[in-house]
């Protein structure tokens, strides 16, 4: 294949793992195409330049990172493609074992290396682009991470081995970047970040998520807030009374609470116990009376016992969850749980992983069946064969319940639109827009 001049080449930006990274190959592509490089985020086949943003979290994301690096070798190889550079998380914790492993990629990128990414196009990086960004996001929303890093110690996550410690934003960057965002359209904010509650403790000496919230409801464009991964321990419950004030966040709360047996979560080191974890629970609902709650849990960690699993599950029944997502313990390298025999079969992890998914299924489906009746407003995400899909301010893209309406219906992408809930199925809710009545003189 002749290679092109670097003016004349076409990048491409594969994305693997969270949203996090979504961000940074957002970045990413907005740098290249400041510098007049034509770049694409996936979607399209065809490519000079691929570049692959990896995830490494646990081994099911480092196999698909993997696979997906020698996809493109091999097309390297078959002349389809020109150069290939691998970034992200698996790359920033991996990168000599790759080097080693598969050669034939052209450079390796930790995750805080994008201008050394961009010095491979002859581009430097441009400073004055923070806050301005291309989405890959539907065009209404977007997310804005507030922090990068971590300084949690739990000991089966290596997230701090591939971020780094915890690094806020400030407030005045983050707002300049929401109002980009509504500019080109946005209308609702996911936050994300891998430890929310933390924001600003670095650079304000406090917690400072509730100013930072007060500050972008000021942002003229932006109708919904929404807040992502909020650590337990020690949770600041003034975050609670923000959520519940101000009209513009979501009732909404993803909240990893990660397991429910106190020896399970001291040897997770989470800092919290089950009883602390309940009353955290209450106080969120008391104080957040119709507040959505998400979590996540980890089954199959070292050591846990049947009788740990049946607590769980009894928690989890307990605690009626709105949300839920469960994942099995992956042994990861260099953190502190790696030193524990991984002693639950893979076998046992699946079946209490897909046990736990049936129990949320029921309480999903009941929580549903009480929307029946409801009226609701809805943001309208895509049209898709013979529905519109929508969600409510309980439920955060991609991940979350929908909202399901007959394409007999108009309604546009991108709208809000108030609709009526006349039926439900497990994970998802159907509804019928609410047409305003006619106003009569008698």
């Amino acid at each position: 294949m002749r290679t092109k001049g670097i003016r004349d080449q076409k990048v491409k930006v594969i994305t693997l793992g969270c949203s996090k990274n979504l961000v940074d190959s957002e970045n990413i592509i907005s740098q290249l195409r400041a510098n007049d490089i034509d770049t694409v985020h996936e979607g399209e086949s065809d490519c000079d330049v691929a570049i692959i943003n990896t995830c490494g979290f646990i081994d099911l994301a480092k196999e698909e990172s993997v696979n997906t690096i020698l996809e493109y070798v091999e097309l390297k190889k078959e002349g389809l493609v020109d150069k290939v550079y691998v970034t992200g998380c698996l790359s920033h914790r991996y990168k000599e074992d790759l080097e080693r492993d598969i050669p034939e990629v052209d450079a390796y990128f930790g995750t805080m290396e994008l201008p050394g990414l961009l010095h491979k196009f002859e581009v430097d990086y441009r400073h004055e682009l923070i806050g301005e960004r291309v989405i890959t996001t539907e065009p209404h929303f977007a997310y804005l991470k507030i922090s990068e890093g971590c300084n949690r110690t739990c000991s089966f996550c290596a997230i701090p081995l591939m971020r780094g410690k915890h690094q806020s934003k400030t407030i005045e960057d983050l707002i300049r970047e929401a109002e980009n965002l509504a500019k080109m359209g946005v209308k609702e904010l996911v936050l994300i970040a891998q430890e929310l509650t933390y924001y600003g403790l670095d650079i304000y000496k406090k917690r400072a998520l509730p100013q930072l919230l007060d500050a972008l409801a000021e942002v003229e464009g932006v109708e919904w807030i929404r807040l992502h991964y909020a650590y337990p321990s020690k949770f600041p419950l003034e975050i609670l009374d923000a959520i519940q004030n101000n009209p513009k966040v979501c009732k909404y709360l993803d909240i990893p609470l990660q397991h429910a047996t106190n020896s399970v979560l001291k040897a997770m080191k989470r800092q919290i116990t089950k009883e602390e974890t309940e009353e955290l629970l209450r106080e969120i609902r008391n104080r957040v009376p119709d507040i959505t709650i998400r979590t996540t849990i980890l089954v199959g960690f070292p050591g846990e016992t049947d009788d740990d699993f049946e607590e769980l599950v009894d928690f989890v029944r307990q605690q009626q969850f709105d949300r839920l997502g469960v994942f099995m313990y992956s042994h990861e390298e260099d953190t502190s749980a790696y030193e524990l025999e991984d002693d639950v079969p893979h076998e046992v992890k699946l079946e209490r992983m897909n046990y736990l998914m049936d129990v949320q299924r029921e309480i999903s489906l009941a929580k549903n069946q009480d929307k029946v009746g409801r009226k609701l407003k809805v943001l309208i995400d895509r049209k898709e064969g013979e529905y519109y899909y929508g969600r409510t301010e309980f439920d955060s893209p991609e991940v979350d319940n929908e909202v399901l309406i007959s394409s007999d219906h108009y309604v546009r992408v991108g709208d809000f639109v108030e609709v009526e809930i006349f039926d439900a199925l497990d994970y998802d809710l159907l509804a019928e827009p609410v047409v305003p009545k006619a106003n009569i003189e008698l």
